[in-house]
């Protein structure tokens, strides 16, 4: 079996973009990845997985991806006739893309592989087609299964469902899970408030983050409540943006010129797992994504030198620290607060901003991680960097159901060499 080798990647700048379209979008993400690979044109992709969630509020569904490359085939900057296979997993949509991709050559189907993910979420004139978006990835068909899971597990977690018109549904789960997290483990809205306030000092230090500001865990505690215990600091935003990579085999890596090979980036593991109505006490999908994903790759949680996990809100950066086992059950909020997950400190987490300052185009997301760790790996990152990271973890995951994603990716990555 052929190693998987990710040779180009990149991301826009995550922003509320009006003015921009998809495929203007599209064309930046693509065209900056081939020029991250030292490529000129697209010819060497054999296949195309595409990302992408709401496309279908502004009409266009079933061929997005085909539809937004159209220009560059014409362009001749992405090859005639190769397949683009377009994907829909919640937010969890652009590592599902990288999967496709890593598989394609694991499996020996070709050597050069595209993963993309293109979203638009900001549209001042009609906010009601960014609702439409985050409602699709919750059970539209039985909505009563789950608003009847939530009222009862509201009752074990001291906090009873409630909807609002300001946020969306995951809002109020997510803040139900910190509740039950607060109640059996003694977590605090400051611990909560630490991790936020962390991943806005990252983000702006990053310039394709949305947010370019810093926050105090006092400004983040005392910005505007959404669903208690989170804060508007504390939940990512709505914005538009795209990232790209792509994904090759060993045997055309060792055709490419010395500084190709010299900043490839090894897959080593690249592993999904589905969602289920979970109790409340029962570890989340991303756990048993992760097992999975060490398995494969031979190594464990204390081999990690950065992280890049799915911080919709500052609460998740607690649990899915847990999650991946950078700390033991319960002991999330300990971590976070301690400054471990810091640039500099044990186990560096969102060095990008994360979601909550980064942004959070969520066809996009997942690959702007890996974007993150890609640079952190070849040393790029600046005053960001992690230093000698070597090895590194993405957490990127999508949907709900119940209190589980309803897929999730969690994806390993080497430095060359």
């Amino acid at each position: 079996m052929t190693d998987a080798w990710i040779i180009g990647a990149s991301s826009t700048r995550f922003e509320r973009a009006p003015e921009k379209s998809y495929r203007d979008l599209a064309r930046e993400a693509y065209c900056a990845a081939l020029a991250d690979a030292g490529m000129e044109t697209g010819d060497a992709i054999e296949f195309g997985w595409f990302s992408n969630c709401g496309m279908w509020v502004d009409g266009q569904a079933s061929i997005r991806g085909q539809i937004l490359f159209t220009p560059l085939v014409r362009e001749g900057l992405f090859p005639e006739r190769v397949p683009m296979v377009n994907v829909e997993g919640g937010c969890a949509s652009a590592q599902m893309a990288l999967h496709g991709a890593w598989k394609d050559i694991l499996s020996g189907e070709c050597d050069v592989s595209l993963a993309i993910g293109v979203e638009k979420l900001f549209n001042p004139a009609a906010p009601e087609d960014t609702m439409a978006v985050y409602r699709a990835a919750i059970d539209q068909l039985t909505p009563e299964e789950w608003r009847n899971y939530y009222a009862e597990a509201g009752e074990e977690a001291g906090k009873p469902f409630e909807e609002g018109p300001d946020r969306t549904v995951f809002m109020d789960t997510y803040a139900m899970q910190a509740c039950y997290h607060m109640k059996a483990y003694g977590t605090t809205q400051r611990q909560i408030a630490a991790g936020a306030a962390k991943n806005h000092r990252n983000g702006a230090q990053n310039e394709k983050a949305q947010y370019s500001f810093e926050l105090s865990v006092e400004d983040v505690l005392n910005d505007r409540p959404v669903s208690w215990p989170l804060t508007r600091a504390m939940c990512s935003p709505v914005g538009d943006g795209a990232a790209a990579v792509l994904v090759c085999s060993e045997d055309f890596l060792r055709g490419q010129p010395a500084e190709v090979q010299e900043r490839a980036i090894r897959i080593r593991a690249c592993e999904l797992a589905g969602g289920k109505y979970r109790r409340l006490d029962e570890p989340g999908l991303s756990h048993f994504a992760a097992q999975k994903a060490y398995a494969r790759a031979g190594v464990g949680p204390q081999d990690i030198d950065v992280a890049e996990v799915h911080d919709a809100t500052s609460f998740c950066e607690i649990y899915q620290s847990e999650m991946m086992g950078f700390a033991e059950f319960g002991r999330g909020g300990e971590l976070v607060e301690s400054g471990e997950t810091a640039i500099g400190g044990r186990i560096p987490v969102n060095t990008s901003g994360g979601l909550v300052s980064k942004g959070h185009p969520v066809g996009a997301t997942g690959l702007s991680m890996i974007y993150e760790l890609a640079r952190q790996l070849r040393g790029e990152a600046g005053v960001r960097q992690v230093e000698g990271a070597a090895l590194a973890l993405s957490e990127n995951g999508g949907g709900v159901i119940g209190f589980d994603e309803a897929a999730c990716a969690v994806t390993i990555l080497e430095r060359a060499g």
